[in-house]
């Protein structure tokens, strides 16, 4: 089964049974996938660009310039041959991970009450929902002193347009009506985020420069 998405390029697979037992997991083109058979053969998919792992679904986000349809028969071949024909876990975790639930929102006894408060609230009320779309988000930390939370949104909700809207109207909206002390949410990129960005730009200066190599 499948579901849509939010976001255009990302679809939420939903194989009837249990994905990861605890906690999520997301793996890019280029990431390490020796702990992840399936990770490795759904990023072999022409198009696939990430591949994340949720409690009982699987979303996958693909480029933009390659349509589904071409897509989807391998990817049901994939996720059929591997639900059906073994018991083994989608990721091989390592003794310490297992088991342990979410790492990012995990309550410290050195977390201040507030931080404590922003965990509860992500984990309880925001991860739940955006995890109905396909999504999962990553705290990333609060600066005490501006009141600004940091997140990484993964899964489905990468790239999406709409990923924008639902920090702000959303996650930053709940968390400061329940938390005085934030004042915004934040979006933080990851590595290939930035580095795609950073090709787009230098793209944009040779389109400017009429074609002529720029160094930034």
């Amino acid at each position: 089964m499948r579901k849509p998405t939010p976001n255009t390029d990302a679809l939420k697979f939903i194989p009837g049974s249990p994905v990861m037992k605890s906690g999520s997991r997301e793996f890019l083109a280029g990431d390490d996938t020796r702990s992840s058979p399936l990770a490795r053969s759904l990023l072999s998919v022409e198009g696939v660009k990430s591949v994340f792992f949720g409690p009982d679904f699987i979303s996958i986000n693909k480029q933009s310039h390659v349509g589904w349809p071409t897509m989807k028969p391998e990817i049901y071949s994939l996720l059929m041959e591997f639900f059906s024909a073994s018991d083994r876990p989608v990721v091989q975790e390592g003794p310490i991970e297992e088991n342990t639930g979410p790492l990012d929102t995990r309550i410290h006894d050195d977390d201040s009450e507030v931080v404590a408060m922003i965990k509860e609230l992500l984990d309880t009320r925001v991860r739940p929902a955006i995890q109905e779309d396909g999504g999962d988000l990553e705290y990333k930390g609060f600066n005490e002193e501006t009141g600004v939370v940091q997140l990484m949104l993964k899964g489905s909700c990468r790239g999406c347009d709409s990923s924008a809207v639902t920090l702000k109207s959303g996650i930053e909206r709940m968390l400061m009506h329940y938390v005085p002390e934030v004042q915004s949410v934040e979006q933080v990129q990851s590595e290939e985020e930035k580095m795609a960005e950073d090709e787009f730009a230098k793209f944009e200066a040779r389109l400017r420069g009429g074609g002529k190599t720029v160094n930034l």
